[in-house]
């Protein structure tokens, strides 16, 4: 019998990916300071960039007291996380970290994991099983989707925001227990779920909502409690909610939050979480300290709508065709995934790093700059975005994909 080889079809894949224009590369950061950063070049050569890409949206990853308390509690307690919960890796810090995270989103209980892919996988995989519903949007992160595939259970997708396309997909799949899970912020679009009709919908279907809000937790909402929160929904009416510690939160890891039972259900039962290591007590402290930042500081939220609001306006009054968002996630639609990378090579050039983003992470013929802002831009910095993205812009309606080889590059100032 003779077996395809494994190495012939990854170098097919990755031929193929290179004549779509979607080959990834992946970028090395030397050094960050507030908002600018140092990257390596293919050449092993560095030049400082003003980092509009990531996602540390309340600049929290470098707070003195977020460094500080993981400095503080490694020399106490070590690098590492030793165990699993349920061995004897479960840590005093990790227990402060729960409770805090839980009473700040206003839920009985929290279970930390070592990542929002973890956490989806586990909550997904321990609730659901064969014969039973799990109803996603179209546009869900990818582990939400990869955990419905996994527990074994039919997944069922609807348009992007459609409330009624949910319930018809519940209404379709009526045997069963049912899960309607959905991102709070999309990170690709920048927009938000229509959390309240969704919870209407899942009530009448009688299915667990379960919304991850990745991207909105310490940013959005009352206090920063994110999306559920902002649409004055509660325990009662979302019981599971994900909220991920990378993001706004400036750390590391994913905690889940719920009702006792349901928690304790997946404290006892979920395989991403019985078998894996703990995270390091340094890094929960790090976490924790960041999440008592996000609750006391509202000026950074204050500053970053400002933010927002400030690079909306500049962008309309330059005729730059944004996508309808209010969050920190600001995408450029390019359409072509060659225009995509094209405009990220000529910003680069001129010192701003935006990520270009191509399918499959977006349906074909959608490729976008994906903009982010942070607590830690300037307007002077957005400004001179907004210029950058004008004249790459011009260039490109000129001269075609060709502005990201044309561009002389510019020297990128230490942010």
């Amino acid at each position: 019998m003779a077996r395809p080889s494994l190495h012939d079809r990854v170098a097919s894949a990755r031929a193929q990916r290179a004549a779509l224009g979607r080959t990834r590369v992946r970028r090395t950061v030397t050094h960050r300071d507030g908002a600018g950063c140092h990257v390596l070049d293919g050449s092993g050569e560095g030049h400082w960039l003003l980092d509009f890409c990531g996602n540390d949206y309340l600049g929290l990853s470098q707070h003195f007291a977020v460094v500080g308390a993981l400095q503080d509690t490694a020399s106490r307690e070590g690098a590492g996380g030793v165990a699993s919960h349920l061995v004897c890796g479960h840590h005093a810090v990790h227990d402060a970290l729960e409770r805090e995270l839980a009473e700040w989103l206003g839920y009985p209980r929290g279970l930390l994991f070592g990542s929002g892919f973890a956490a989806n996988l586990a909550v997904l995989q321990s609730l659901l099983g064969e014969g039973d519903a799990c109803v996603q949007d179209k546009l869900n992160h990818a582990s939400l989707i990869d955990a419905a595939r996994l527990a074994g259970c039919r997944l069922r997708r609807y348009p992007h925001g459609d409330a009624e396309g949910a319930i018809r997909q519940l209404r379709s799949l009526p045997d069963g227990a049912a899960l309607l899970a959905t991102d709070g912020v999309f990170s690709m679009d920048g927009d938000i779920a229509p959390l309240r009709q969704l919870a209407l919908v899942a009530r009448a279907q009688q299915a667990l909502l379960y919304v991850d809000d990745a991207h909105g937790v310490g940013v959005l909402g009352p206090e920063g409690r994110g999306t559920v929160a902002a649409a004055k929904l509660g325990a009662a009416q979302v019981p599971l909610q994900l909220a991920t510690l990378g993001k706004a939160l400036g750390s590391y890891g994913a905690v889940v939050v719920g009702d006792d039972a349901l928690i304790a259900h997946l404290a006892e039962t979920a395989r991403p979480y019985l078998y894996t290591t703990a995270l390091p007590p340094a890094q929960a402290a790090a976490a924790l300290a960041a999440v008592r930042l996000a609750r006391r500081d509202q000026w950074r939220r204050d500053k970053l709508q400002a933010t927002i609001a400030h690079f909306r306006g500049g962008a309309a009054r330059r005729g730059l065709p944004l996508l309808p968002s209010d969050t920190a996630i600001q995408p450029l639609p390019c359409g072509d995934d060659r225009n995509a990378t094209a405009y990220a090579d000529a910003l680069e050039a001129r010192g701003f790093w935006v990520a270009a983003i191509r399918p499959p992470t977006v349906p074909d013929g959608s490729a976008r700059l994906r903009i982010t802002f942070n607590a830690n831009h300037e307007l002077l910095q957005v400004d001179a975005l907004l210029d950058a993205l004008e004249q790459v812009r011009d260039q490109i309606e000129r001269n075609g994909t060709r502005a990201g080889n044309a561009t002389q590059a510019a020297p990128a100032a230490k942010a």
